[in-house]
């Protein structure tokens, strides 16, 4: 049978919606009737063969530019400009070639009769918050309404991880300088000092002998040790991106002491700012507990959501979901759902909770650099003695046996 996407109302005003299978609308409307509610909009969903064609990737369109889009097309739309209109509007204002062309395909989709959330489920520049946040809102008539959280979604989300990635850009640039450094001294300098060793003569240390044979392979094998240090690179990109590579990186995330902490708390922040956003716009529970399952990027927390809608989906309430991982989600996380779940407040408890996350994240970042340089200055002050005493020492001993 044929799925719909459906909005409904009881006579107490209580709103209902989701994903239903039916004969066809007349079904649907009379068993929602049946229990005490009333049919306000519904959709057809997309046959499965259709929904898995996924038009080509269109790389190079930055989470801000996707914010930008929701924030103007929610205002575009409640002035009462057309969808088609307003699409066209913002592709001609965009400055992002890729983006441009992608806002051209979707204004051309949506004149054929295709809905929003249709057309943009085709390209996998949107992911499925997007996708289902606008779904809803276009079943349920509140598009602006859905766009303007989509976009305070996006900003929060783009404002996090900017702070995160901010935090690990120093330490990345100072490791990537030493490893340059070293590579060009391996390479230049020190077959200048090797000269002096040979023709003296004289009995090395170990630590001296290796460094020279290492600098005479790199200097004698430079476009073989270019293309060694290009493969380790790829090797460890293609390492991380795997599946394997995913679970070990979170497993080693939650052992370092500093980005422990920061990693539960981004994922926690990150979590109850999705939920708040899906539930808000109209996506049922276990619905939104998927999408968050398929969003977050941990892949602790990717299995975490599974086995939590799963639990929900079968009677059980979030907090005791939650409560089922006490390493992945701290007591407030716990207690704050339990809270939302009692008062029937969820999304706005969340929704405090989530500030209250970005606030320490943002102090954590600010404070990580004083703790990760005099570790960097330990680890440099470690690698420049070892070649002191590698390369310097031996050349004052072989002056005071002159």
């Amino acid at each position: 049978m044929p799925v719909y996407f459906y909005v409904a109302k009881n006579l107490k005003g209580e709103v209902k919606s989701g994903e239903i299978e039916g004969k066809d609308e007349h079904q649907i409307a009379e068993n929602l009737r049946e229990e005490g509610y009333f049919l306000t909009a519904i959709q057809k969903k997309e046959e499965e063969k259709e929904r898995k064609f996924k038009m080509p990737s269109f790389g190079g369109i930055s989470l801000k530019d996707k914010m930008m889009f929701a924030r103007h097309l929610g205002i575009m739309l409640s002035s009462g400009l057309s969808l088609p209109k307003a699409l066209n509007i913002i592709s001609n204002q965009t400055k992002n070639k890729k983006f441009k062309s992608l806002l051209g395909k979707l204004e051309e989709e949506v004149k054929m009769g295709n809905s929003l959330a249709d057309s943009l489920a085709k390209h996998p520049v949107f992911d499925e918050l997007s996708v289902n946040m606008i779904r809803v809102g276009e079943v349920g008539g509140n598009l602006e309404e859905v766009l303007r959280l989509l976009a305070d979604q996006l900003e929060k989300e783009h404002s996090l991880l900017s702070r995160v990635k901010g935090a690990m850009y120093y330490p990345s640039v100072i490791l990537l300088v030493m490893i340059g450094i070293g590579v060009a001294m391996m390479m230049f300098v020190v077959p200048k000092l090797t000269t002096v060793f040979e023709d003296i003569q004289t009995t090395l240390p170990l630590s001296t002998r290796l460094i020279i044979a290492v600098s005479g392979y790199m200097a004698a094998h430079q476009i073989t040790v270019g293309l060694i240090l290009i493969g380790i690179a790829a090797v460890l990109v293609l390492f991380f991106k795997s599946s394997f590579g995913k679970k070990f990186s979170s497993l080693i995330f939650t052992k370092l002491p500093v980005i422990k902490k920061m990693m539960i708390k981004v994922n926690n922040a990150r979590f109850a700012r999705i939920y708040s956003s899906l539930t808000r716009s109209g996506v049922p529970v276990v619905e939104s507990l998927k999408i968050i399952s398929r969003t977050l990027t941990n892949n602790l927390y990717k299995n975490a959501f599974l086995e939590i809608s799963e639990g929900v989906q079968k009677g059980k309430t979030l907090h005791e979901e939650l409560a089922r991982f006490p390493q992945l989600f701290p007591i407030l996380t716990i207690q704050m759902t339990e809270v939302g779940e009692e008062t029937g407040k969820t999304a706005d408890v969340l929704t405090n909770l989530a500030s209250f996350y970005e606030e320490e994240i943002d102090q954590m970042t600010k404070n990580l650099s004083s703790i990760i340089e005099p570790v960097l200055m330990v680890i440099i002050g470690v690698a420049v003695g070892f070649f002191a005493i590698s390369m310097i020492l031996p050349m004052y001993s072989i002056m005071d046996q002159m």
